[in-house]
């Protein structure tokens, strides 16, 4: 086992919420994926994951809460949808990114008036925030418990293996078992009139505009504001991705249990739909990356809901690091 692998009881758990405030790292698991945490008012712990993760120092970090009621501690000017999509959708996979308030300071936001926040479905991930908050923290900011550009870890043993050799004794990493999703959580700008996704995820551009009754805007502006997960390449393996082609042998395959594995094709997973096939996505490129392969070619899935999702990590993943 490796030393900063941690079971998920309360010890741990109290544990981990010291570990914070003393300005360490710690990866814990969440509905989506596992993230790499540090107390988000501290600029020193912040520069831990910039470290550890090898991450541009202007792009911006998700600060997680425990609930909604502190989402005012971190934005200004809320707007109603904002309060909507927040009671209905947190916790839960989605990201709300807000006019900050004087709490969120620029190695959070990456120098911009924007400050991305969400609340976590996960237990852990709710247990160690409340920890924290009880001890007198704010929130946690944390990416993707993954070297920068690479592929993001839904398992505490891929966290070791991506990040074991840039922590530090006192950092921590919380094994709650396999992220439900798979996928990085729905980003949604709620700064103008009417919300903008900025990344798909779970929370699909239709059950945005059913709950809130307004259109979602996506105009040729919106990479304006910089999130997480947004450049052209991310979300890749060692390997080479190929989208949509036929798969010869020798290589690896990913695609929907319905489509058969060619003769000599190296199949790495078979998901029955599109949720699976989330769930399943990370795991598979890491396994291509543990199997040496430096070719895999994926059939995407079709339609709406996060499928979405897994087309546009693909389309990253397919650019390489």
């Amino acid at each position: 086992m490796s030393q900063f692998l941690s079971t998920c009881t309360a010890d741990a758990i109290r544990d981990a919420a010291a570990n914070l405030a003393a300005g360490n790292v710690v990866a814990f698991p969440t509905e989506t994926v596992y993230g790499l945490g540090a107390d988000a008012t501290s600029a020193d712990a912040v520069e831990r994951i910039y470290a550890v993760k090898g991450r541009p120092a202007d792009h911006p970090l998700i600060v997680h809460i425990s609930s909604m009621q502190r989402m005012a501690d971190w934005a200004e000017e809320i707007p109603m949808y904002a309060i909507k999509l927040a009671r209905d959708f947190w916790p839960g996979p989605m990201t709300l990114v807000l006019k900050r308030s004087s709490l969120a300071k620029d190695f959070i936001t990456g120098g911009q008036e924007t400050v991305g926040v969400r609340v976590p479905d996960h237990v852990v991930a709710l247990a160690l925030l409340e920890a924290f908050e009880y001890i007198g923290g704010m929130g946690v900011a944390a990416p993707s418990a993954n070297r920068f550009g690479h592929v993001s870890p839904t398992t505490a043993q891929a966290v070791v293996d991506e990040l074991g050799e840039f922590l530090n004794p006192a950092d921590q990493i919380i094994d709650g078992g396999s992220c439900a999703v798979g996928v990085e959580s729905t980003i949604i700008d709620c700064t103008g009139i009417a919300p903008r996704i900025l990344r798909p995820g779970a929370i699909t551009e239709a059950m945005i505009e059913v709950l809130t009754g307004l259109r979602v805007s996506n105009p040729p502006d919106s990479a304006a504001i910089r999130v997480s997960g947004s450049l052209e390449n991310h979300y890749a393996p060692a390997a080479k991705v190929f989208l949509d082609i036929q798969p010869t042998a020798g290589q690896g395959f990913i695609a929907l249990s319905t489509i058969q594995t060619p003769a000599g094709v190296i199949r790495l997973a078979a998901p029955l739909d599109a949720n699976e096939f989330a769930q399943q996505l990370y795991a598979a490129l890491r396994r291509a990356d543990a199997d040496a392969l430096t070719e895999v070619v994926v059939t995407q899935p079709h339609g709406d809901g996060i499928a979405v999702a897994i087309r546009d990590r693909l389309a990253r993943a397919a650019n390489g690091r």
